[in-house]
């Protein structure tokens, strides 16, 4: 058994059963499935975000590897993902709480509680109209950069996303609610519970997270420029260097617009 708890939870939760605890967790549910439960919840005045993971059973577990999809089975992934960016210098979600009990991967019990991020809007809604209103060109150029590096970084430290669109990006707004500036943009990634935690990012995983991320940003207006300028930024040296394998950059391009071309064909079906 694994317990975390930050002051706060430690003081309340004193003497008391933690995984009891989290059970009785009243809020806005933001997902509820047979073996996870998403809440957001105010104690003291304060809001958090708690995931609470229950066993997924063994039939879950083959039905997810016979389809080539690797199981999530609790709160670890994020944990471990919070851990490995925070040494990265990726700003992501800060942990009140995490707990996991169970040997039996089909069983185990966990859960991980997060400060609330908020005064945010996700990347993908603050882009929403940028092909009618575009941005200036110094926000666009700040926030291309800082999603590059983040990435780098994160893939760098070992850590791969699988959901890296850019919706799981949140946008801190200025406090006194005046207009967003370059010195005040600040971003937090977050939604980690499918992320993979390893010494080294396998580069089919890597591909899979920046394929992702350049299909969530196909219809907002960004330029070849704009392109460039993140795998700049991304690769962390020169861009003929950068470029100078076609191939690759080629294949995450192909990739991104596959999925394009298949939520199309949903959208055309419903």
């Amino acid at each position: 058994m694994t317990i975390y708890l930050r002051k706060e939870f430690e003081e309340r939760w004193a003497g008391l059963d933690p995984f009891e605890q989290v059970k009785l967790l009243q809020g806005k549910v933001f997902r509820e499935l047979e073996a996870r439960r998403t809440l957001q919840f105010k104690t003291a005045g304060k809001s958090y975000f708690a995931k609470i993971h229950g066993g997924i059973g063994w039939k879950e577990i083959i039905a997810n590897l016979l389809r080539f999809r690797l199981p999530v089975l609790g709160a670890e992934n994020e944990w471990l993902a919070i851990r490995r960016l925070e040494k990265a210098e990726v700003p992501t979600m800060t942990v009140a709480a995490y707990g996991k009990r169970g040997k039996n991967p089909a069983q185990q019990l966990s859960f991980i509680i997060t400060d609330d991020l908020t005064n945010t809007i996700s990347l993908e809604d603050y882009t929403l109209d940028w092909l009618k209103h575009p941005p200036s060109y110094a926000i666009k150029y700040q926030l291309i950069k800082k999603v590059a590096e983040y990435t780098r970084k994160m893939h760098l430290s070992g850590v791969n996303h699988r959901d890296y669109y850019i919706c799981h990006y949140l946008l801190r707004l200025p406090d006194d609610g005046s207009q967003l500036t370059v010195e005040t943009i600040k971003l937090n990634l977050i939604d980690l519970h499918r992320a993979q935690v390893r010494s080294k990012t396998p580069t089919r995983w890597i591909k899979k997270d920046l394929a992702a991320l350049y299909f969530s940003v196909l219809d907002i207006g960004l330029t070849y420029r704009d392109v460039l300028r993140f795998i700049r930024y991304y690769t962390g040296i020169p861009l003929r260097q950068a470029l100078k394998n076609q191939r690759y950059w080629q294949s995450i391009t192909h990739k991104a617009k596959k999925m394009y071309l298949r939520k199309q064909r949903k959208g055309d079906a419903i």
